[in-house]
């Protein structure tokens, strides 16, 4: 490809509201455009690094027994509404109704349209264990789409799916994907870490999400660096502290004007956090009806888990109160708590270290006054008393009591334990050897390849611009003509005839433009090796070559271009390989 040929162009400007890196420079070299939010055009740059990374799942997926195939990505709403999803789905979900007056969907993914196929083509146990997945579009209608491709509405996904006869069946195809998704970033050049979590719209028993860490990410970790425990916040276990033991005071109201936050109250009454019992109000929301109103306590130094809530209450979405919800209980905004509220109108969940606590400082839903030695089960009762406090910073790891570290992630992929829940809904079955009906057990699998090339872009650029592996870059060389004359700009044609004939992915820059923009761009495009053919390496007796991370170039006699570069990209594409084969494999115990 000739540079002077190629679609799209390099940016020197970029939009006000473009911060992260990825979706700076992913921009400004020319991969992609945004047509709307979270909806992007990928340019051939981009186009030829997806391929290379769909390539990379293929091979690792094709590994451990996949078949390929290819599934609409419009559904009829029928087989959502017999999983149940349908109507357990947010607006996530981007519905239509067809000219027919028919409910149709767009795919977010693919477990129903699998238990249909099984109805039609399993029917014995002889057929399992299978696998079948596919790269094909998705459609979820975000509501924060952001960072160019690290969140987006329109998307290409590997969606893989496992089909056993039984859980020990599905546990073995588990054990394969965790390890082929290690491999898979080892051979993307991107690190990975596999954190326990929750299962969200997928259902099932266990999953787990392969996270890149950065501070781009949207999902808080809990890390153990001792143990190796890791786990998404909205699961993580930690060691509780010790409830201090003291007998019940009797309650009083004392007045704190102005005292509306912890901090305030800490520094009004001369008291540490954990010494305040804090009421959170949240709205569960799922179905037509109103949202119930729920207050959550927890103590003052720790957070509310909003997962925790979310899944005792098997509610579709929770999200923080509006006044007017608080307001109708009887609690005051700002002093509120479970004490005096109509109990009628709420739901009470009471974190376990409150509930063990004594003498805790409570709101005393009257504005500018809060209640002191608050002790439950006498003072106020939870309709649930359950672990609901999200880990903190310097927790102790439930494995080894040593201090957890939180961080930030991004969710590269996934994998779940489905179990029954979509065969049993789509009546997908399978006759046993003693000649049973029995529900096929399944396993879901995602990673998302726009995502995975975002990320990789965000662990791999400098100041000057993408620094990409050899495994995705689009081209493998940029060969930079800066000649002048006729003699040298043929030079620098033969080359390039000679790496296209040896198989090389070469991008030629022969534009008459400066020598500062043709080196500026070829920075910026992130591709692995530059080679430089000028009168200057001419004379110097070939060709430049240069890594995109070296600080200097060498010059590569002209008989000896091709072979070189063959190796370097031999070289590179290898150690890539052995990073993979020593990728982390999966220990009894890594699901909980």
């Amino acid at each position: 490809m000739r540079v002077s040929n190629l679609f799209g162009l390099t940016l020197r400007e970029l939009p006000a509201d473009v911060d992260i890196a990825s979706h700076q420079l992913l921009l400004r070299a020319g991969y992609v455009r945004q047509l709307a939010a979270g909806i992007f055009s990928l340019l051939p740059l981009a186009q030829r690094s997806m391929r290379k990374i769909e390539h990379i799942l293929r091979q690792e997926i094709d590994a451990i027994g996949g078949q390929e195939v290819s599934m609409p990505v419009v559904h009829p709403a029928e087989i959502w509404q017999k999983s149940g999803r349908w109507d357990d789905i947010d607006d996530t979900m981007a519905r239509f109704v067809d000219r027919r007056g028919r409910d149709m969907l767009l795919a977010m993914t693919h477990e129903e349209v699998v238990g249909e196929l099984c109805v039609s083509e399993i029917n014995s146990y002889r057929q399992m264990p299978a696998l079948v997945y596919q790269l094909q579009t998705k459609f979820r209608d975000e509501p924060r789409a952001r960072g160019g491709l690290i969140r987006v509405r329109e998307f290409v996904m590997k969606d893989s799916y496992s089909l056993d006869t039984d859980n020990a069946g599905l546990h073995e195809q588990y054990k394969a994907h965790y390890t082929a998704y290690f491999r898979i970033g080892a051979r993307v050049s991107l690190p990975l870490l596999a954190v326990r979590s929750d299962t969200g719209m997928m259902g099932g028993k266990v999953a787990h999400e392969f996270m890149y860490e950065a501070p781009i990410g949207e999902d808080n970790l809990a890390i153990c660096d001792s143990c190796g425990y890791s786990a998404n916040r909205e699961v993580a276990e930690f060691v509780k502290p010790e409830a201090p033991g003291a007998e019940a005071a009797e309650l009083s109201k004392v007045e704190t004007p102005d005292a509306k936050t912890i901090e305030d109250l800490c520094t009004l009454l001369k008291i540490g956090p954990e010494g305040i019992a804090k009421t959170v109000f949240l709205a569960a929301e799922g179905g037509d009806g109103p949202a119930t109103l729920v207050l959550a306590v927890v103590r003052g130094d720790m957070d509310v888990n909003i997962v925790a809530v979310r899944n005792h209450l098997k509610a579709a979405d929770v999200r923080a109160a509006h006044e007017e919800e608080i307001v109708a209980c009887g609690a005051v905004p700002g002093y509120g708590s479970p004490i005096g509220i109509d109990r009628s109108k709420a739901v009470v969940l009471v974190d376990e270290l409150v509930a063990s606590s004594s003498n805790l400082v409570l709101g005393a839903n009257d504005f500018g006054f809060h209640y002191l030695n608050g002790n439950h089960g006498r003072d106020f009762e939870g309709d649930q008393v359950l672990a609901l406090a999200g880990a903190f910073e310097g927790a102790g790891c439930v494995n080894c009591g040593n201090p957890l570290r939180m961080t930030r992630g991004v969710e590269v992929g996934n994998i779940f334990k489905l179990g029954t829940r979509y065969s049993e809904s789509m009546g997908a079955r399978f006759t046993d050897e003693a000649g049973q009906e029995q529900p096929i057990v399944m396993g879901s699998y995602g990673i998302g390849v726009g995502r995975l090339l975002a990320c990789v872009a965000e662990e791999h650029h400098d100041e000057r611009g993408l620094v990409l592996p050899m495994s995705i870059a689009p081209f493998q060389v940029c060969l930079v003509s800066l000649a002048r004359k006729e003699p040298a700009k043929e030079v620098a044609a033969e080359i390039y005839q000679e790496l296209q004939a040896a198989g090389v992915e070469v991008l030629f820059d022969d534009r008459d433009v400066s020598a500062g923009i043709k080196m500026t761009e070829a920075d910026l495009r992130g591709i692995p090796l530059r080679l430089v053919v000028s009168e200057r390496s001419i004379k110097n007796g070939g060709a430049e070559l240069k890594a995109r991370t070296a600080a200097d170039g060498e010059i590569i006699p002209r008989d000896e271009v091709v072979g070189t570069i063959q190796r370097r990209i031999a070289e590179e594409l290898d150690a890539l390989r052995q990073a993979a084969d020593q990728s982390p494999l999966w220990t009894e115990g890594d699901d909980g």
